[in-house]
């Protein structure tokens, strides 16, 4: 065996055991956040500042919603050998309508800063669709320029032939 095949699966050991270690965490995190929503609803019932309760039920289930997003990145990522824009996209989304609830719930919000965080998510979510609609092919080693690979994925959608 030469050095260069052990330090290679050395490498990918390593990468493997990171990947490991990275959603193990990922999962104790999730559990945390789990039970910090329960005993927040149990503060809802009995808190007098009700509105308070909810933010923070609201960001906590919203932090959830990420890092199930992220979870499912890294998987993507780890099972494919390649980051598909869209999960990205989704996992953006998400953490981006976290962030503007959070400044709404603040309460000193205007409305050009409210049209500007819409615009945004808009933005994003338009992005997430045509990255659904125009995918990166492959046909024999050569890459299809985005306008084919545009028109074929829309046949596709459309059943023309």
């Amino acid at each position: 065996m030469n050095l260069q095949n052990y330090f290679l699966k050395l490498y990918t050991l390593s990468i493997r055991f990171t990947y490991n270690l990275a959603i193990i965490i990922l999962i104790l995190v999730l559990a945390v956040i789990l039970i910090r929503i329960v005993f927040d609803l149990g503060f809802l019932i009995s808190e007098k500042t009700i509105r308070l309760s909810i933010k923070e039920l609201l960001v906590n289930v919203l932090s959830l919603i990420v890092i199930l997003e992220l979870v499912r990145a890294f998987v993507e990522y780890f099972e494919h050998h390649r980051l598909r824009m869209e999960v990205l996209l989704e996992t953006l989304i998400a953490f981006s309508i976290r962030e503007f609830m959070i400044f709404l719930f603040e309460g000193h919000a205007k409305e050009i800063e409210i049209f500007y965080w819409t615009l945004g998510i808009f933005l994003l979510v338009l992005a997430r669709s045509l990255a659904i609609v125009i995918k990166p092919s492959l046909s024999k080693g050569k890459r299809i320029s985005p306008i084919r690979s545009f028109r074929r994925n829309l046949k596709g959608i459309t059943g023309e032939k």
